[in-house]
């Protein structure tokens, strides 16, 4: 029998005990406290790290196409292109070193040839920093919580971005005391991946059959591999609604330079400041999702989160068509407004054209985003074992890294196909370009990638994971 000191000490212990977070650690390497660490406190870390990224690739990204064109004078279908083709490494591959080299080269003379090969360079240190952090930051902030519980300069415009995001990994290592980490003795899960990958393509090889048994260490890195395959058909038919996204901060950025953006007596609004309706409409329309759409969604289906994972990224999908139908009739009615002013062959001409016609298609963007880039994120989050949750997360991003570089293919091809045969639908001349042209096409593509879409989420079978009331299949029928 135990004497009364150890039982005292046991029931001091196992209460400790069961206030830790089963297979998590603290900074020390200890059980994690749930009280001590996660949640909120430690959540709050990293989304004001992310914020601080956002706004600092924002501030690049938006103003990119005006800074090609303009200082550094490039043809608008290269500038367009290599911006979607950045966009598209940094979302496919460490930030500070990044933006402050980008802030340099901006101070030094811009008709140097070498600036340029500077200020690519700088460019692309950005895109690595924010391909090698993302889908870890997101999965990270998202592992804090119990599954059930005016124009200056532009050195100074590139000068802004490097310090918020010098100061927001300030504010990341500030919490490095209160975050749970997450560990296993296992290999990493694109370790793992890779020799289940390995050893699926030995068990199709004629005369050499792979038989894996449970107790093999492979089996679960296997199941990890189709769990990603099986999501493939739903990666690529969200594509075009990358390329789509794509045009938001270049070609939608030119054609608002040629509007009439005057805004009372004195203040004339910055084009690519037109790209902040896309990030209000966000946050206005989430709370009416949430609390409007959903309640609403819940009384005709019977679930509890309204609609499927893959019917809201459906919806996203059906308003971007509808987003990229109606930039195609405002630029047909740009053109027009070109011509009847007499202002086709002058190209820096303001147009007698207010700036309030293109902001719906801002606004329309911006709401498909909530169906669709967050139903996204919750997907490829969701829908993967648990241990590879970085993976699912980078083959979301990845999907609008390819979307964007596919976009800078395409825009490159189209503007030599068309150059040949005339004027290119991307002539430095907006006024003689056909932009139109082109976001018809997109509609087109984005018409076919809907029914493939549908055609794909018909017959997928949703992952079974506890307090998830989205299992099935047949989301469309």
């Amino acid at each position: 029998m135990r004497d009364r000191s150890e039982l005292l000490s046991l029931a001091l212990i196992q209460p400790a005990m069961a206030e830790t977070v089963a297979g998590a650690t603290d900074y020390r390497g200890q059980p994690a406290s749930r009280a001590a660490t996660g949640g909120w406190k430690s959540s709050v870390f990293v989304m004001a790290m992310e914020i601080a990224e956002r706004f600092a690739y924002k501030g690049v990204a938006a103003n990119l196409i005006t800074y090609l064109t303009g200082p550094l004078g490039q043809p608008m279908a290269r500038a367009a292109a290599s911006i979607d083709a950045w966009k598209g490494v940094s979302q496919m591959l460490p930030l500070p070193l990044a933006m402050g080299a980008l802030s340099v080269s901006s101070a030094f003379p811009v008709f140097r040839a070498g600036h340029v090969a500077i200020f690519y360079v700088a460019l692309y240190l950005v895109a690595l920093g924010e391909g090698a952090h993302k889908p870890c930051a997101q999965a990270f902030a998202a592992d804090q919580f119990d599954e059930k519980v005016d124009n200056v300069g532009w050195g100074l415009g590139f000068g802004i971005p490097c310090i918020v995001i010098a100061a927001s990994l300030a504010v990341f290592l500030l919490g490095s005391r209160s975050y749970r980490y997450y560990t296993t003795t296992e290999a990493s899960p694109f370790s793992r991946v890779g020799k289940a990958f390995l050893a699926l393509i030995e068990s199709w090889t004629p005369n050499r059959r792979v038989i894996i048994s449970k107790e093999d260490g492979n089996a679960a890195a296997v199941e990890e591999v189709k769990s990603v395959l099986r999501l493939l058909p739903i990666w690529a038919s969200c594509i075009i609604y990358a390329i789509i996204f794509s045009q938001t901060s270049t070609f939608f950025t030119k054609q608002a330079a040629t509007l009439d953006r005057r805004i009372g007596a004195k203040f004339k609004v910055p084009p690519a400041a037109l790209q902040t309706f896309i990030s209000v409409s966000i946050v206005v329309f989430i709370p009416v999702y949430d609390r409007l759409f959903v309640p609403l969604a819940r009384r005709c289906t019977g679930r509890p989160t309204g609609i499927t994972m893959l019917q809201r990224i459906g919806a996203g999908l059906a308003l971007s068509l509808v987003a990229v139908a109606l930039s195609a009739l405002v630029e047909m009615k740009r053109l027009g407004v070109a011509r009847d002013a007499g202002l086709v062959n002058t190209p820096k001409a303001q147009l007698p054209m207010s700036l309030w016609w293109m902001v719906p298609q801002y606004v329309l963007i911006g709401v498909a985003d909530v169906f669709a880039m967050i139903g996204l994120q919750e997907f490829f989050y969701d829908q993967v074992p648990d241990a590879a949750r970085g993976l699912g997360l980078a083959l979301f991003l990845s999907i609008f890294g390819v979307g964007h570089l596919l976009s800078s293919l395409l825009i490159s091809v189209i503007d030599k196909a068309t150059a040949k045969s005339g004027t290119s639908w991307f002539s430095n001349n907006l006024n003689r370009a056909h932009l139109d042209y082109f976001y018809w096409l997109l509609t087109g593509l984005c018409a076919v990638e809907l029914v493939a879409f549908v055609l794909f989420s018909r017959v997928y079978v949703y992952k079974r994971k506890g307090g998830n009331d989205n299992v099935g299949h047949g989301d469309f029928v």
